[in-house]
């Protein structure tokens, strides 16, 4: 979660859409024509330091088609084996990358990522479930429903490269344990836990608050408790509060297909079920085959680099790089996503 918090939209996005036949797990259900393919071309190459081309740096590059590229993708569907429809955004052309967003986001939330690569790579974004293009969370939801999930999607799209941001990560470092078939993880900041370092005491607030339907408190408790932001945590919440409330309130026109920020707050309750799920499970990677590449930026909570640290000893193919500057939404639209674009291009092509 970023610092535009209530900015991310406004208009509530349908969840749930099945798909009218009810074809085999993993079968893709197109419902959109292919992408037009736009370039990325431009992204910046000194990852390594942190280098951006501008505060909107996939808007401001000087390819002319990047603004069109932006709004420019298609839609797909495939079906998870308890039958659920998870649906994503696919652009550009070439080997199939998956990218998984984190708690509180949505596929919109990594469209500049997904269009840097998309000059080299198929790039599939999901709504993962729960949101969006994608079906409820269901009444048995853990860790390896959101497995199942995306190793639909590998199975649909042939896919055999993953970027994951945040809970994203867990969820496709964990499928790497049962699909062979993915060569190459990336994974930007996964909150795995290593004796109680990811803060969680702040849960059982949250979950009160959101039952009381008191959704601007619930954001903030998610804010100050993750840490995540650290003007969010600065700020007082008698003060944050209000403000978030009505910002809510007097943003209401949203572009069509993106989930509102109303929609994404209350999806942090099951994205704190996964990461207690699999917290203190460093070990069960102690075999992975899968080339892993660990990122996250400088500018983060202590305890994402506790995880990266225990990961980095304990994955046999890893890679470690630290992107000077960027904070935990580094991959986002509002982060520096060129900069982490780089680092996958050159993960991901084998360098």
């Amino acid at each position: 979660m970023t610092e535009q918090g209530m900015d991310r939209g406004d208009a509530a996005v349908e969840s749930g859409r099945e798909a009218r036949k009810r074809p085999a797990a993993g079968d893709t259900v197109r419902d959109s024509p292919p992408t037009r393919h736009t370039g990325g071309e431009d992204a910046v190459r000194e990852y390594g330091k942190g280098r951006v081309l501008s505060a909107d740096a996939v808007k401001d590059s000087p390819h002319p088609r990047h603004a069109d590229a932006v709004h420019e993708y298609g839609k797909g569907r495939v079906l998870s084996a308890d039958g659920t429809t998870i649906g994503y955004r696919k652009r550009g052309r070439g080997p199939g990358v998956i990218l998984l967003h984190g708690g509180m986001l949505a596929s919109q939330h990594l469209t500049k990522l997904a269009v840097a690569l998309s000059a080299e790579y198929t790039v599939y974004v999901p709504d993962r479930r729960g949101r969006g293009l994608s079906g409820p969370h269901g009444d048995d939801y853990g860790v390896m429903r959101e497995v199942e999930d995306l190793r639909a999607l590998i199975t649909a799209t042939g896919a055999s490269r993953v970027f994951g941001l945040s809970s994203g990560a867990l969820i496709a470092l964990r499928t790497a344990l049962v699909a062979p078939e993915l060569e190459r993880i990336a994974l930007y900041e996964p909150p795995l836990s290593v004796d109680g370092s990811v803060p969680t005491d702040w849960v059982p607030r949250y979950d009160d608050e959101i039952a009381a339907g008191r959704l601007a408190a619930g954001l903030v408790t998610v804010l100050k408790g993750l840490g995540t932001e650290p003007v969010f945590v600065r700020i007082p919440r008698f003060v944050l509060e209000p403000l978030l409330a009505i910002g809510s309130r007097v943003r209401r026109e949203v572009p069509e297909g993106e989930v509102t920020i109303e929609a994404l707050v209350p999806t942090q309750h099951f994205d704190m079920r996964v990461i207690r799920e699999v917290a203190d499970t460093a070990k069960d990677y102690a075999a992975l085959d899968a080339r892993v590449l660990l990122l996250g930026g400088t500018r983060s909570p202590a305890y994402f680099g506790v995880a990266l640290d225990e990961l980095s000893a304990t994955l046999p193919h890893a890679r470690r790089v630290a992107l000077p500057g960027l904070g935990h939404s580094g991959p986002e639209d509002d982060g520096a996503p060129l900069v982490v674009a780089q680092a996958l291009r050159d993960f991901f092509g084998g360098r």
